[in-house]
């Protein structure tokens, strides 16, 4: 569905926010105008919980989207700071598109709605959902009692009449958006951690306002959620993800699809703070999410929250489970922070500031071939099937992060290999990134 225009900074575009009491189809819609699956679906009210963004375009016009957990009048508890997010949502929007589902007809928390946007004086299209066909489109009269103008019947399940209520959208938006602040391309930063380690607190006290839903029940967070941050004097941006339970193919429902946002997250991202709680000992949870930065190549910072909680007896036991359970990533950056006190929150800046600069950190080819001449000549390569390899020359073909090439007359041990990364990380540095390290085989001439 999503028509893509020129490329054009993400915080100038027009705001849509996608509003509707609980179970509408608003993210069923939001996935129908984006043209794939990124808002988590599930028939039972209240999957969506925070405002999520994404950058949507149709007919040439880019705009960003904000999907937004179902409002409810007077709600309490969960419910209530859900419709917090959504009127937010309606606060920061240069367009509100309003899901009522047809079939139900005007309820109380949908005309409880329409007053709120009466009174925003925002433009608004009411989209009146799961018209399936030409028999339920004579449900979609009673929508005008609402006020808010012309409902146009669709069926963001099955895509009928979205291309014309996408039109509707364009017609109404502005050049720019209204709301549009701070510098553009700030640094995309995952917030990432197993569930319940307080993701969502550390977001809130860096925005400064609940950005994010907070809970004591694990896995409030389900889809990645957009902030701009001020840190350290600059701008980034952050995004909080949904906690990792387990591996991806063991989730199901909308964790599965929750895990696979966090990935992407993960992926997007230039930098990735894992959050570990410092009060509980390190857990396989919380290496597999550490691995899967890893393995995407990202820049790393590891971040032990909830200080507040941690005497010197779990303090000590800490130091050795971090040297026991961490020991293949000694080279990330450890911060100890409390999303609670706010204690040491603004050392996040410069761990983000230097395992950023060391991700896009290059070795003149020079200077990296005399750094392994001396290197090889003080420790060769251990010998192998009677030979032994030679280290003939080496290049860094690529940044972000570090990608080195070693051209060998020999295959080089796994040993070896770490022996040459642990020598360019003391000579060189390389805090806060990991180091993709390969070796090409020159081939031996024929007679």
């Amino acid at each position: 569905m999503t028509d893509t225009a020129p490329d054009a900074p993400a915080e100038a575009l027009p705001v849509v926010a996608v509003v509707g009491r609980p179970n509408v189809g608003k993210s069923t819609m939001v996935n129908r105008i984006l043209g794939r699956r990124e808002a988590v679906v599930e028939d039972v009210p209240g999957v969506t919980r925070d405002r999520v963004a994404y950058e949507a375009g149709w007919a040439g016009r880019r705009f960003t989207l904000l999907d937004t957990g179902g409002w409810q009048r007077d709600a309490r508890g969960m419910a209530g700071r859900i419709a917090d997010q959504a009127e937010l949502a309606m606060a920061a929007a240069d367009v509100v598109l309003l899901v009522v589902d047809a079939t139900v007809g005007v309820t109380d928390a949908d005309e409880a709605v329409a007053r709120v946007l009466q009174r925003s004086n925002k433009p608004v299209v009411v989209a009146a959902n799961k018209v399936d066909n030409t028999k339920a489109e004579a449900e979609v009269a009673q929508l005008w009692a609402l006020g808010l103008g012309d409902p146009m019947p669709v069926s963001a399940l099955h895509g009928r009449g979205s291309g014309d209520l996408l039109d509707a959208l364009v017609a109404k938006l502005p050049e720019t958006s209204a709301a549009a602040d701070g510098p553009r391309g700030p640094r995309r930063v995952a917030l990432v951690g197993r569930p319940n380690v307080g993701k969502s607190s550390l977001l809130n006290r860096l925005v400064g306002e609940d950005r994010a839903l907070v809970d004591p029940v694990a896995g409030t967070t389900r889809d990645p959620v957009d902030s701009l941050v001020e840190l350290g004097g600059q701008t980034w941006r952050f995004v909080d993800t949904a906690g990792l339970r387990r591996k991806v193919r063991e989730a199901r429902g909308a964790e599965y699809y929750s895990s696979l946002r966090t990935a992407a997250a993960i992926e997007a991202a230039e930098v990735a703070i894992v959050l570990l709680d410092a009060s509980e000992p390190v857990s396989e949870q919380d290496q597999r999410v550490i691995s899967m930065v890893i393995e995407a190549g990202r820049a790393l910072v590891v971040a032990f929250n909830k200080w507040d909680l941690v005497d010197d007896d779990r303090r000590l036991a800490l130091e050795k489970e971090i040297d026991r359970e961490l020991r293949r990533v000694p080279w990330a950056a450890r911060v100890n922070v409390s999303a609670l006190t706010g204690r040491s929150v603004q050392r996040l800046a410069p761990a983000l500031d230097e395992a950023l600069t060391s991700w896009e950190s290059r070795v003149p080819t020079a200077e990296l071939n005399a750094f392994l001449g001396d290197l090889v000549a003080a420790t060769p390569p251990p010998v192998r099937g009677g030979k032994q390899p030679r280290v003939l020359f080496a290049t860094q073909p690529g940044v972000a992060p570090p990608r080195f090439l070693l051209f060998t007359t020999g295959p080089l041990e796994a040993a070896y290999r770490r022996f040459i990364e642990r020598r360019l990380r003391e000579v060189y540095g390389f805090a806060g990134t990991p180091i993709d390290l390969a070796v090409k085989m020159r081939e031996r001439r024929r007679k």
